[in-house]
């Protein structure tokens, strides 16, 4: 369903943080899922099928130390609507809950596929977002670097494999096979449990997963060059606009008053003090542009739309107004600010200790450079939170390096996917690692968009995507069954 152009405006700016930006190095490294396009739901919004539920989970999977046997509620929601049932093998189709609401997350493709295949689906919350809050509340939880120390991939990732055992016991369905569906840093999670756990779940679709965006695997560059290119795809003259843009906003900042001309001219809700700011929030929304550049919408093709669209004669900063419009047509302020108000997060910790994606702006790119600094990230993260990023950790810990050797020798059944517009692809796999280890991807597409609800108005590519993610996940389940049978 098409948003009208404010909605989505309002959806991109309100969480305009999950994107770059040059003054605040973290928050390049969120990567925000189908949050951006889709309005949080309550429990009580959600239809009669879904179930909430509550599991009294280990708060330290990997120590045992006093404080390790404490527990929380961790909330998972199970949807019966189109399921075979434990007596026939079902399958389970497992939602790996990212950095938000698990309600947030009932709407996707993972309905299609228990349609398809009279599949359960579970969805599972991940620790310290939603309701999932250990020590009982935010406040607690996030009260200083030892309540967050529990807060960790490895450790959501334990959440999840405790849960479907829980789950599958409760229901006596043992033998029906799990997979594992997630998008974004979900889609990491889904792609790192199918490593880590391959006897809990038989297979793992990861949509938009950028898991070589780490160390030096990825040019630090890679995003903004991306973004770069749907820009320049879409319209060459648009591009160079954005591309003068910037010193244009220096020349008239220095001009006397010049911050107030520019404050007035771009409608901010705030007056502007430095330049850099205005700078920053362009930089966001080109980018959220880029990322969720997909249909209906396509906000590329709308802000270039605005920018070349402009009455003849109109200047660099005139134009850019215009662009700006195209996406907020209500005519409300800009919201500049918004995203340096904001606290240090849930998200901001695992950027701050694990998820440390080394990304900066290159001169290959239509912004000004603005090279990846890891004193400046670390100076950040020690402010926050009195923590020293983990570079390696990622890597260390899931593999990224020589990707195809070491998953060709020992993963199988992932399917990692892709839409080539989404500047976050540059850090996926988009070659197959072996025969069940395969990229499936498509030029048209950004973030996320294989994993959202089909709808009858989808272009052909997207349904050949799908049906190509289907066929594979067919064939996992058929190999199951035939082992299952030959015990």
């Amino acid at each position: 369903m098409a948003l009208p152009s404010f909605q989505l405006w309002l959806a991109l700016l309100l969480l305009a943080a999950v994107c770059a930006s040059a003054m605040h190095p973290r928050k390049l490294t969120r990567l925000g899922g189908l949050k951006r396009l889709t309005t949080s739901k309550s429990s009580s919004d959600l239809p009669p099928e879904y179930e909430i539920h509550h599991y009294r989970q280990t708060l330290d999977h990997f120590n045992y130390k006093p404080e390790s046997y404490a527990t929380f509620q961790q909330r998972y929601i199970l949807n019966y609507k189109y399921w075979g049932g434990a007596n026939t093998s079902s399958p389970i189709f497992v939602y790996t809950g990212e950095e938000g609401e698990v309600t947030d997350d009932v709407e996707t493709f993972i309905i299609a596929l228990a349609a398809r295949f009279k599949g359960l689906l579970l969805y599972i919350e991940h620790r310290y977002y939603g309701e999932s809050m250990p020590f009982g509340s935010e406040n607690q939880a996030f009260q200083n670097s030892s309540t967050l120390g529990y807060l960790s991939s490895e450790q959501a990732l334990a959440d999840y494999a405790q849960v479907i055992v829980h789950v599958k016991k409760n229901l006596s369905a043992e033998n029906c096979p799990a997979i594992a569906v997630g998008a974004s840093y979900g889609g990491m999670l889904a792609s790192w449990f199918r490593i880590k756990y391959p006897h809990i779940v038989i297979g793992a679709l990861a949509s938009s997963s950028p898991i070589l965006y780490f160390d030096d695997i990825t040019p630090q560059d890679g995003y903004d060059v991306v973004v770069t290119k749907d820009f320049k795809e879409t319209s060459e003259s648009c591009y160079n606009t954005i591309k003068q843009s910037w010193s244009e906003i220096d020349r008239v900042a220095a001009e006397p008053n010049g911050l107030t001309t520019l404050s007035n001219l771009f409608n901010t809700c705030s007056p502007l003090t430095t330049s850099q700011e205005l700078k920053d929030y362009l930089g966001f929304m080109y980018e959220d542009s880029a990322q969720y550049d997909n249909p209906p919408d396509y906000p590329v093709q709308n802000t270039c739309r605005g920018i070349d669209g402009a009455p003849e004669g109109t200047d660099i900063l005139g134009r850019i107004v215009a662009g700006l419009s195209s996406l907020n047509s209500s005519g409300s302020c800009q919201d500049i600010l918004s995203y340096e108000l904001s606290k240090p997060d849930a998200w901001d910790w695992q950027t701050c200790t694990e998820i440390v994606m080394p990304m900066g702006r290159g001169n290959e790119t239509m912004f000004e450079a603005e090279p990846f600094d890891m004193e400046d990230y670390t100076k950040e993260c020690v402010d926050d939170f009195g923590v020293v990023p983990r570079l390696h950790w990622i890597t260390t810990e899931f593999g990224g390096h020589d990707i195809k050797t070491v998953l060709g020798n020992f993963a199988s059944n992932i399917i990692f996917s892709n839409g080539l517009r989404d500047p976050f692809s540059i850090g996926g796999v988009l070659e197959d690692i072996s025969d069940s280890v395969v990229a499936v991807y498509t030029e048209q597409g950004a973030h996320c968009l294989d994993i959202d609800v089909p709808t009858p108005d989808d272009p052909d590519w997207l349904v050949a995507q799908r049906d190509k993610e289907i066929k594979i996940i067919a064939a996992w389940i058929a190999e199951y069954y035939a082992k299952l049978s030959a015990k």
